[in-house]
């Protein structure tokens, strides 16, 4: 089985209220992209990916006036996917919903959120003393985590979807604004991420197979802040006792490495600037499905041999987003 999670930039742009693809040449939200050309590379990597369910993240919007579902399977209808039923969770006011396209012939698949009174559902809030005043302040998420249950022939599965908050320091005037927001932005990452973990451990301790995907917007040595800290956020979500870890091999391979070759998910263009590169989107799995030996890719367009050789599909994951899908190949 084939799982994937993808990052799609403003795939909502690509869509009017009524579900339809918006397929013409009017610029897309992406630098220097038009509509059709942004839909057609889409097209071409989730056709190449053939994935039995692809997390998407920054999907298309649901509210009063859309719906994310509807245009998620117009889409998969177009251009002929096996993944073609979506659901989502808990919607949010940001037009970047997290949805699951998958095939309904292999597998069935229903939002089933969590929650108690020691680990709240996502779509309330916890209370965590981030900025260690003694007084604890209020979390939520703005995009909160997808929470999937599904069955296989092999029996049943968890999928948690998870866009984390951002670090950066959108609209700060000045340097010293910018340092303050990137702190408080990083407290709130973490603090989201121990509130996953949080989850995580009732999953890994009810022995649930479980796979935690998508853009946690952190990894570990990603930024200086991550100092003040002690640790990242996906280093709290894999989790730190052997017992009830995680596994990525990406986050594996930069785990105490700042200098060398290191993975990358996401290219972000920068005016006047060399491109940067991050690692952002991780596939966790529980140690039961760790030990089928499944095998991760990144399909980075110059990263990925296979991607690279492919000019076309190498041209549609430049053209489809700034994030790049991670695969995940298993046995169940």
């Amino acid at each position: 089985m084939r799982i994937a999670t993808y990052n799609v930039e403003w795939f909502n742009s690509l869509f009017d209220d009524a579900g339809h693809l918006i397929n013409n040449d009017s610029w897309s939200s992406r630098w220097n992209v038009t509509k059709a050309q942004q839909t057609a590379g889409l097209g071409a990597v989730f056709g190449a990916m053939d994935a039995d369910a692809v997390m998407i993240i920054e999907a298309p919007d649901t509210s009063p006036r859309r719906s994310s579902m509807k245009a998620l399977e117009v889409f998969a209808e177009h251009f002929g996917l096996r993944a073609r039923e979506a659901i989502t969770g808990f919607t949010n006011h940001t037009q970047q919903e997290i949805a699951l396209l998958y095939d309904p012939d292999v597998m069935t698949a229903a939002h089933d959120p969590r929650g108690d009174e020691t680990v709240p559902p996502f779509n309330t809030e916890i209370r965590m003393d981030v900025d260690l005043d003694a007084h604890p302040d209020p979390i939520r998420w703005s995009k909160p985590p997808l929470e999937v249950a599904v069955t296989t022939a092999s029996g049943p599965l968890r999928l948690i979807g998870v866009h984390a908050k951002s670090k950066a320091p959108h609209g700060a005037r000045d340097d010293t604004e910018a340092t303050r927001m990137s702190i408080q932005n990083r407290r709130k990452q973490l603090a989201q991420c121990i509130w996953l973990r949080k989850r995580v451990l009732q999953h890994l301790e009810a022995n649930d197979d479980l796979i935690v995907l998508g853009d946690f917007n952190d990894g570990p040595g990603l930024d200086e802040y991550e100092k003040l800290f002690g640790r990242s956020g996906i280093e709290i979500v894999l989790g730190e006792d052997d017992t009830a870890r995680m596994f990525d091999p990406h986050a594996r391979m930069v785990l105490g490495r700042r200098v060398g070759a290191m993975p990358a998910t996401a290219r972000f263009k920068r005016k006047g600037e060399p491109f940067l590169q991050a690692l952002l989107d991780y596939i966790m799995v529980s140690p039961g499905l760790h030990a089928k030996q499944p095998a991760w890719q990144i399909w980075h367009p110059f990263d990925h041999p296979a991607c690279y050789e492919n000019i076309l599909l190498r041209e549609a994951l430049l053209l489809a987003s700034d994030h790049f899908p991670v695969v995940l190949d298993i046995d169940l």
